[in-house]
């Protein structure tokens, strides 16, 4: 099952007749723009730690959210009871928030009545039973412990979901979609002079349990146990100014961290983003071209429609390190005029949509990385990136560096470890001065943005900066 799959949606989700009377029922006090979004949403999970399966769950959530629009003001009400009447006192509830004025949002959570079963919680039957879900974990932690004795904690995550949305607002719009996601990940710790180090591995798509033909457990856990090992005979990381070279979707998500969040249009209106007011300016190298796409096929953060049910869309912010555009939401881009980008996403019914990356990529350039590795004399070469902070209204962050290696007369030496990167996204967009052609995608994500997650990816080629500052420890 992958995104914009049709054939295998089975009914609507809500009658027409229903999703109508719900509108009228959210516009009959005046309001200029009402919205309903329906999903249901089933998932399972599986987790293991030391040896042991901790956690097998499974779990269906359904239920709808209608906003409100007057004036300046939004109403928003969310409810799991999907019937006529359940929907028509949602509408009635936003509306009346949105009528109450004073501008911003009001939310509403109306509360299922318990002696009312509006829709059955249930756990629809898999093509794959629970015990070969578990059977992956085993094999991953057999795999990771077989890397060598330091091994000494291994934990294996497998999780599935299933989301199908309808969009329907009074405008005219109605759409449908589905998105399948299957996701595995390897966190191995291993023990040694230097104490633990830990290392980790991870693959997700938009796709069902075919994910397992493409990636195997075995090799997604060895990788990750060869990483914990690593670290354990590194050197602390330098400390200083110095070139750094990053791998191929390695770097994704310091982009999506310190510049993709400093492009979406509501953090511009509110003046909370270094971006603002420099459409149309030089912003980058010209090496740079950033483009945020949800019609990645397969990827983490694709999907068919936006959670306002406009199509998704390969949007260009920067080309050429020219900044182009912004990303939108439905009522920004209706209130500039502008079609909307297609960003608008929500965690779930119960929350409001606001302006989020899909999968946010640098293009590839035409170096060989090779050559950008033999041509730099001294840095570090960073192969992922772990959390870190940001500021998005200066673009200057912190991350930490969860795999990087010492560059030494143009070649790769000594693994690092106990670093981070410090710098700022427009000084880093800017010194970019060489851009491979080896572009790849990175580990599966979720952005967190004002409480809500939603799933996102992210890539790069490799790529090098002039000058970055590493935050090591050795002396």
């Amino acid at each position: 099952m992958t995104t914009g799959d049709r054939s295998s949606h089975g009914a609507t989700l809500l009658d027409e007749s229903i999703i109508r009377s719900t509108l009228d029922a959210a516009l009959r006090r005046g309001g200029s723009f009402a919205e309903i979004f329906v999903e249901d949403r089933r998932s399972s999970s599986a987790y293991l730690d030391d040896g042991k399966v901790e956690e097998l769950t499974s779990g269906h959530d359904r239920g709808a959210g209608v906003r409100v629009v007057v004036g300046e003001t939004t109403g928003f009400a969310h409810t799991a009871d999907l019937s006529p009447e359940g929907l028509s006192a949602a509408a009635d509830a936003a509306a009346a928030a949105a009528r109450g004025g004073g501008g911003g949002v009001r939310a509403v959570a109306l509360t299922r009545r318990p002696t009312h079963n509006a829709s059955t919680v249930r756990i629809s039957p898999s093509e794959v039973a629970k015990a070969r879900k578990v059977e992956l974990l085993q094999r991953a932690d057999h795999a990771a412990r077989a890397s060598g004795p330091a091994i000494r904690q291994v934990a294996a995550n497998y999780g599935d979901s299933r989301r199908r949305i309808l969009v329907a607002n009074s405008d005219g719009l109605l759409a449908e979609d589905q998105v399948v996601r299957t996701m595995f990940s390897v966190s191995v710790v291993a023990s040694g002079d230097t104490g633990m180090q830990t290392g980790r591995e991870s693959a997700g798509h938009t796709v069902g349990f075919e994910l397992f033909d493409t990636y195997q457990v075995e090799q997604l856990a060895t990788h990750a146990a060869e990483r914990a090992l690593t670290k354990l005979r590194a050197r602390p990381a330098p400390s200083g100014s110095m070139p750094v070279v990053v791998g191929p979707g390695g770097g994704g998500v310091l982009f999506h961290e310190a510049c993709g969040h400093g492009l979406e249009a509501d953090l511009i209106a509110k003046s909370a983003s270094v971006f603002g007011g420099r459409r149309g300016e030089m912003v980058a190298s010209p090496l740079v071209t950033l483009i945020d796409d949800g019609t990645m096929a397969g990827e983490w953060g694709c999907f068919g429609i936006d959670d306002e049910g406009h199509p998704a869309a390969r949007n260009v912010l920067i080309q050429d390190g020219v900044l182009t555009d912004y990303m939108w939401d439905h009522l920004r881009a209706r209130k500039e005029g502008r079609p909307t980008s297609s960003n608008g996403r929500r965690q779930s019914y119960q929350h409001l949509p606001m302006v989020r990356m899909s999968n946010t990529v640098i293009a590839n350039g035409a170096e060989d990385p090779a050559d950008i590795i033999a041509s730099t004399k001294r840095g570090v070469y960073v192969a992922q990136l772990g959390g870190g902070q940001v500021n998005t209204a200066t673009g200057d962050f912190v991350f930490g560096m969860l795999e990087a290696y010492l560059i030494e007369d143009g070649k790769i030496t000594e693994p690092l470890r106990e670093g981070n990167l410090i710098g700022n996204g427009p000084q880093v967009l800017g010194d970019i001065d060489a851009l491979g052609n080896d572009f790849a995608m990175g580990h599966p994500g979720t952005c967190g943005k004002d409480g809500q997650g939603v799933p996102v990816g992210d890539g790069t080629p490799t790529l090098r900066v002039t000058a970055m500052t590493i935050g090591g420890t050795a002396a």
